[in-house]
C-alpha cells in the first residue's frame, strides 16, 4: 500500500528540527536583510567597498557578455549595411535610368522643335505650299522608290505636284487617294530633275539610280568640270519644280558627270510641303510698231 501523499512532520523528529530551523534562517535572512536595506539607506557609501568587490568579480562575465553583444551588433551591422546599400544602389540606378530617359525625352523634343521650326519655315515661304503633311511611309529596298504622303485630294493634292523637304527636292506625286498620295522619289529611275550647279549655274539634269543615289548628267559634253562636293539645286527649266531648291552633292564623279548624294533622305524626313507646279513666266517682249510713214 502506498504511503499518503501529504505525511505530517510528527511522525520524524528529524523534519521537525529541519523545518524549525528552516523557518528560523529565513527570519534571520529577512531581518537582516532589512537591517542592511535601513543601513544602506541612511548612509550610502557603507556598503561601497562590497559592491566593489562584487563587481570585480563578475567583470570577466561582463566583458565577456559585451564582447559577444559587441560581436553580434557588428555581425548585424554589417549585414544590414549590406542589404542597405544594395537597396540605395538600386535605387540610384532606377534615377540614373529615370534621368536618362528624361534626357532622351529631351533631345527628342528639342529634334521635333526643330522639324516644326522647319516645318513653319516651309508655311512662310512665298508661295506659299499647297498643304504640309508627313510621310508616313517609303521603300528603301525595292528597285522602285515611292513614298507615301499622309494628305490626299482632301487637301487639295494633285498629282504633279512637286514635293519638298526643309533639306531640298523629295519627289512628286504620282497618285491621289483621298486620304494619302503616292509620292515617285528623285532617286526612282523614272524621275528627272532639271538641275544646274549652285556655284556658277552649269547645267545638267538628275535621274534615280534606284540605290537611293542620283546621277547627274552634263547636258554639254565634254571636259568633265564636275568635283567632289559640288551642290546641285533645281534650275526651273520645264516647269514643275521652282528654281534653287537642293537636290544633291557630288560624292563620286564619272565620264560623263557624277553619282550624287540627295540632300533630302525620305527615311529620315518627317514633314514635307506640297506645292503647285512651277510655271516660268515667259516674258514676251513686242517690238514698237514702226510709225507710219
Amino acid at each position: 500500500m502506498a504511503p499518503p501523499v501529504n505525511r505530517r512532520p510528527g511522525y520524524s523528529r528529524r523534519a521537525q528540527y529541519g523545518t524549525f530551523f528552516g523557518y528560523v534562517l529565513a527570519v534571520i535572512g529577512a531581518g537582516l536583510g532589512v537591517l542592511l536595506l535601513v543601513v544602506s539607506t541612511g548612509n550610502a557609501s557603507a556598503f561601497a567597498g562590497l559592491r566593489a568587490t562584487a563587481d570585480d568579480a563578475v567583470a570577466p562575465v561582463g566583458r565577456a557578455s559585451a564582447a559577444t553583444r559587441d560581436s553580434t551588433q557588428t555581425f548585424f551591422s554589417v549585414v544590414s549595411g549590406y542589404f542597405t546599400a544594395g537597396f540605395r544602389n538600386a535605387r540610384l540606378e532606377k534615377e540614373v535610368a529615370a534621368a536618362r530617359i528624361r534626357l532622351a525625352e529631351a533631345e527628342a523634343i528639342k529634334g521635333e522643335n526643330g522639324r516644326l521650326k522647319a516645318m513653319l519655315g516651309l508655311m512662310e515661304e512665298d508661295p506659299r505650299p499647297v498643304t504640309v503633311a508627313r510621310l508616313i511611309a517609303s521603300t528603301s529596298t525595292s528597285t522602285r522608290r515611292f513614298a507615301t504622303l499622309g494628305a490626299g485630294a482632301n487637301r487639295h493634292v494633285g498629282v504633279g505636284m512637286p514635293v519638298r523637304s526643309p533639306l531640298g527636292v523629295v519627289g512628286r506625286v504620282l497618285e491621289v487617294g483621298s486620304n494619302t498620295s503616292r509620292v515617285l522619289l528623285i532617286t526612282d529611275t523614272e524621275s528627272i530633275v532639271p538641275v544646274r550647279r549652285a556655284s556658277d549655274g552649269l547645267p545638267a539634269y538628275a535621274t534615280g539610280r534606284a540605290d537611293g543615289s542620283l546621277q547627274i548628267r552634263l547636258i554639254n559634253l565634254g571636259v568633265n568640270p564636275l568635283k567632289k562636293g559640288d551642290a546641285f539645286v533645281t534650275s526651273g527649266s520645264g516647269g514643275l519644280y521652282r528654281p534653287n531648291i537642293a537636290v544633291a552633292v557630288v560624292s563620286e564623279l564619272t565620264r560623263d558627270g557624277a553619282v550624287g548624294r540627295p540632300l533630302s533622305d525620305p527615311g529620315s524626313t518627317d514633314f514635307v510641303a506640297v506645292d503647285e507646279p512651277f510655271a516660268p513666266s515667259v516674258a514676251l517682249s513686242v517690238a514698237p510698231a514702226a510709225p507710219a510713214p
